[in-house]
Parts: C-alpha cells; sequence; structure tokens
C-alpha cells in the first residue's frame, strides 16, 4: 500500500506528532485523507492545517475509523484519552503507540481486546529527522501494513523491530532515554575542560561541537564505531591516556553505562506495571 492511498488519524499534535506529522506529509501522504484530533489546537497547528489541507479537530466526534491511528499524547493522559477514542476504532485499524511507558494491554482495555496495536518509542532527535525507533507489531497484523507502519516511523530517522513487546523496556533504556545520556556527556566534558583551565563558553564550545562532529561521523561513515575509535587512537598517545580511564576492565565507562541502562530499563518496567 502506498502511503498517498492511506487513511490516518494522529491523536496528539505536540512536538513530537507535528514532527511525525511533518515527515510523513513529505513522504507523499495525502492530507486530504489525514485527521489530527488536537484539542489545544495552537495558532501554529491551525496554520498547518491551513496550508497541508489536513483536518484538524477538537475532539474525536464524528471522526471515522482510519486504516492507521497514531496516538500520540504524553502517557500520563492516555488513560483519559483513549476512552474518547474507541468509535474511532474499528476491527481492520492499527493504532500505533508512541507513548513511553504504556503497554498493548493498556490500549486494549479501553479499545477492545481484538484491537491491532503497534507499540513503538522513538526519541527526540526525531524533531530533527535523526531519530531512532523501535516498535513491536501484534502477529495478527499483516505485513503489508507491517511495510506502512515501518515507512511511517521512518520519517523521522532509522527504525527497526524488535520480536518482543517486553524488549520495548530494553529499548527506551537505549535509545529512548539515550540522548539524555549523550547530552550529560557534553556537559561532563565541558565541565573537564573548566578543571583543565578552559573557561566555560570555550569548554562548552569545544564538548558540545566534537559531540556534534563525532555523531555526524557516525551519520556519514560505514565504519563501526569501535573502527572509528581506533582510527582515532594513537598508540602512546593522548587519546590512548584517556580511553585507558574510560575503558578500565573495572569501573570504567561501559560498566558505568551498562549500569545505567539497567536502571533506566527496571524503572521502564516499574511504569508500565
Amino acid at each position: 500500500m502506498e502511503l498517498g492511498n492511506l487513511s490516518l488519524v494522529l491523536v496528539g499534535a505536540g512536538k513530537m506528532g507535528s514532527a511525525m506529522l511533518a515527515g510523513w506529509l513529505d513522504m507523499g501522504l495525502d492530507a486530504a485523507k489525514v485527521t489530527v484530533i488536537d484539542p489545544g489546537q495552537s495558532d501554529a497547528l491551525q496554520a498547518f492545517a491551513k496550508e497541508k489541507g489536513f483536518s484538524l479537530v477538537a475532539s474525536p466526534e464524528g471522526v471515522a475509523a482510519p486504516q492507521v491511528m497514531v496516538v500520540a499524547v504524553k502517557p500520563q493522559m492516555i488513560d483519559t484519552v483513549l476512552p474518547t477514542l474507541a468509535s474511532v476504532v474499528d476491527a481492520n485499524t492499527v493504532v500505533v503507540s508512541v507513548a513511553a511507558g504504556k503497554k498493548a494491554v493498556d490500549f486494549r482495555k479501553h479499545l477492545g481486546q481484538g484491537t491491532l496495536i503497534v507499540r513503538a518509542m522513538p526519541n527526540t532527535p526525531a524533531q530533527v529527522g535523526r531519530g531512532m525507533t523501535a516498535a513491536h507489531a501484534d502477529e495478527q497484523i499483516s505485513s503489508d501494513m507491517r511495510d506502512v507502519v515501518a515507512t511511517l516511523l521512518s520519517s523521522m530517522g532509522r527504525f527497526v523491530w524488535v520480536p518482543s513487546e517486553d524488549l520495548i523496556d530494553s529499548v527506551t533504556a537505549i535509545s529512548g532515554s539515550g540522548p539524555a545520556y549523550v547530552f550529560h556527556l557534553v556537559e561532563a566534558m565541558a565541565k573537564a575542560g573548566e578543571t583543565l583551565g578552559l573557561d566555560p563558553e570555550t569548554a562548552a564550545i569545544l564538548a558540545r561541537q566534537t559531540i556534534v562532529g563525532a555523531g555526524e561521523l557516525l551519520h556519514q561513515s560505514e565504519l563501526s564505531a569501535e573502527t572509528l575509535r581506533q582510527n582515532v587512537t594513537s598508540p602512546g598517545g593522548t587519546t590512548a591516556a584517556a580511553l585507558s580511564v574510560l575503558m578500565a576492565e573495572e569501573g570504567g565507562l561501559s560498566d558505568l553505562v551498562e549500569e545505567a541502562a539497567r536502571a533506566a530499563r527496571d524503572r521502564s518496567i516499574e511504569l508500565s506495571a
């Protein structure tokens, strides 16, 4: 199925929802077949709807069941919003959730036990088209519709399927929360620069641009992260001296990141219980 023939309802057009919508329209989704349900309806969203030609409504009342419904509201709003969406879903509608911590069972409780669910976990770089999204789909969803969903979620950057819904908690720990780890690394590098005598502004610029540049190199290069690391590490040089600390067998960065990821994964499980 081509996106131009797809009927779609987007519930929630905040930063993530709006980023997805813009990507879908750029990919060829027919705006005339898109309905956005958002009670806020900011001036920017209204202007976007007028420019592109999609329907913008404040409530689900009267909205016909689409082939795909994407729910992009905050997790704490799910139990309030889902009961209002039951009339917008039929037996053929695939419901795609990007609400962190909310399982398929939470959606079926309000939308019906037979509802077809895709649970997806994007991350914030999706706002600039460099996101990482992973998702799990019900087995009952056809391969054609899985392809459609994969195309939709790829509009924000890279996309992968995971074989079990339980693995979404692990995805959350790595890519979902991961941008915060990188931002904190920038903070840590800048602070280290200050302790070495650099003024705060210079240290912040050096740290930020180093991460930006390294990320772009990773994006453009076909080499693995390991090979790129080795390429910049001269034996006995300054980088090797730093890596001897970061790559220590005990208490090094790998151990710290693993501990952090486990904490995030375990908290994700707690929140979705």
